[in-house]
């Protein structure tokens, strides 16, 4: 069913200038992320989140607030293994398209030494169908941006049970709004909810993901 419900899509020909598809059926899209959804089978690699159209990718269990938040090597090459299955392949550097679709998986690099991970999309603008592909502390950050208090700290829970996130990093660089406030009161709770996940299974025997790919 996926596979003709591509074709059809693919001969409709719609394409924007900037690379960004103009219109994607409902039911190719809804295709698309099941298959995307199927990469919770991997332990590293997963649709952190359908709404936001942000797919994350991890390595290390534990980390240092002054760790760089970035797409390793290791990284990168991992989530080239696993989409190349679902259709997609590396067109750029940074960045994957769908073979039928034509949506594309954007791999957004930070523009400053040091930069907030809150701004890590900020120049990588994404067409409307596009998905990113992000650290978990970056999903974490686009989270926090995106939803309620209350959404964003359930959605944040459940990504760091089995992708755990730099969440000092993360306070660091907090701003004066309300969503970040809330983030800073939750920072306890959640280095609780994380302690416990990484110190159970299956994180706990997890190895990091650079240690595989030696």
């Amino acid at each position: 069913m996926m596979r003709m419900l591509m074709r059809a899509f693919a001969d409709l020909g719609t394409g924007s200038t900037n690379g960004a598809i103009d219109e994607l059926p409902p039911e190719v899209d809804i295709a698309l992320t099941e298959a995307l959804v199927g990469l919770k089978r991997d332990p590293y690699i997963k649709l952190a989140d359908a709404e936001l159209r942000i797919i994350s990718v991890f390595d290390e269990l534990k980390y240092d607030r002054a760790d760089m938040d970035v797409l390793s090597r290791s990284m990168r090459e991992h989530a080239v293994e696993k989409l190349a299955p679902l259709g997609f392949r590396q067109v750029t550097g940074s960045s994957f398209q769908h073979s039928d679709t034509g949506v594309r998986i954007l791999m957004p690099k930070s523009h400053a030494l040091g930069g907030s991970p809150f701004d890590i999309a900020r120049y990588t603008p994404r067409g409307a169908w596009d998905y990113y592909l992000l650290t978990p502390t970056q999903a974490a950050c686009m989270m926090i941006d995106a939803y309620s208090t209350m959404k964003a700290m359930e959605r944040i829970k459940t990504l760091i049970k089995t992708q755990p996130i730099n969440i000092l990093r993360i306070s660091d660089y907090l701003e004066k709004k309300p969503a970040h406030d809330a983030f800073e009161q939750a920072v306890g709770h959640l280095q609780f909810v994380q302690r416990e996940a990484v110190t159970s299974e299956p994180l706990r025997r997890r190895r990091a993901l650079g240690s595989l790919r030696v």
